[in-house]
């Protein structure tokens, strides 16, 4: 995610390079044909501002699906800190009362907590790595028992199975007593937001932006830049300033690239990109905030923007 409030030309320019250099060419071409004296058709100014209206529409309508698309991704991240935070808090709570009643002794409520939040961390680290199309890093598997590491390898929707295993040892909590009876009904509904975070995190990733509304937005773009200079020229050359014509047709397709370029690089918020939703930092913050509380001294570094970037 882009953290910075000022951005570098020349690497905007790397972006946008393609449609600028048509830009240049169709502009200096259409000048050096008029200065020459060459005959060339100039159009009517109408001719580009319809075009250009009509452009200004796709483009609008792309940007606001793209960052309805980034903010939802961004909203059900957040959705999953707020949920471990609260899961974490029911299952230390709970597994104490426990210990404070008689039902179960410290050091089994202290191994039960630990397993169950650090899986809790696993769980979004995986769910990070799965939507990345990353692979497993090891230091995930530090975070859960020598079962779960058996059987998460092979595994191919890993988040899923790490939830499943949270369902399951819940059940047996309850069975071993350091959980109470009624402590699934509060626990269940976490569990089932969870699964519902993942699915709608799945339906963003694997459901792109309508590619005709991408074709034919490129595609207008394209022909907006190559044909503005026919419209610029002619009513330049009545103004007598006609080599203004190329600067400025240069600058209204840099703004227009410029702007359909925003939509199209936060379209998809799960790519490892630096417009992405920062889900390392999220989930660097999770780990941290469970780590703290089971009273862990020993919490990993955090995460902080690098040059303007948060990932």
């Amino acid at each position: 995610m882009i953290i910075k409030r000022n951005f570098n030309l020349i690497k905007i320019f790397q972006y946008i390079a393609p449609d600028v250099s048509i830009a240049l060419v169709s502009a200096s071409t259409v000048y050096l044909l008029f200065a020459t004296g060459t005959h060339i058709i100039t159009l009517p100014f109408a001719v580009s501002a319809i075009l250009g209206s009509a452009l200004a529409i796709f483009i609008a309508f792309r940007n606001n699906t793209s960052y309805s698309r980034w903010w939802e991704a961004r909203t059900l991240w957040s959705g999953i800190l707020s949920s471990s935070r609260i899961f974490s808090r029911q299952i230390i709570a709970n597994a104490d009362n426990a210990v404070y009643s008689g039902k179960a002794t410290k050091e089994k409520a202290d191994a039960y907590k630990r397993e169950m939040i650090y899986r809790q961390i696993a769980f979004a680290h995986s769910l990070r790595l799965y939507l990345r199309n990353q692979a497993i890093e090891p230091a995930l598997f530090s975070l859960l028992n020598d079962e779960d590491k058996a059987n998460l390898a092979g595994k191919s929707n890993k988040p899923n199975f790490l939830l499943q295993r949270q369902g399951i040892r819940i059940k047996e909590g309850i069975r071993e007593e350091i959980l109470g009876t009624f402590d699934n009904i509060s626990l269940e509904p976490v569990l089932s937001a969870f699964n519902n975070f993942q699915s709608s995190a799945e339906r963003i990733k694997g459901t792109p932006l309508l590619r005709q509304y991408d074709y034919y937005t490129r595609l207008f773009l394209r022909i907006f830049i190559i044909l503005l200079p026919f419209s610029l020229i002619g009513e330049f050359s009545k103004l007598g300033i006609t080599p203004v014509a190329v600067p400025v047709s240069l600058i209204i397709s840099f703004v227009f690239a410029t702007l359909g370029k925003v939509g199209e690089v936060n379209e998809d918020p799960f790519e490892n990109k630096i417009t992405d939703v920062p889900m390392t930092y999220i989930c660097n913050t999770i780990e941290r905030d469970l780590k703290e509380m089971l009273e862990e001294k020993e919490l990993p570094e955090k995460v902080l923007p690098e040059k303007g970037f948060i990932y």
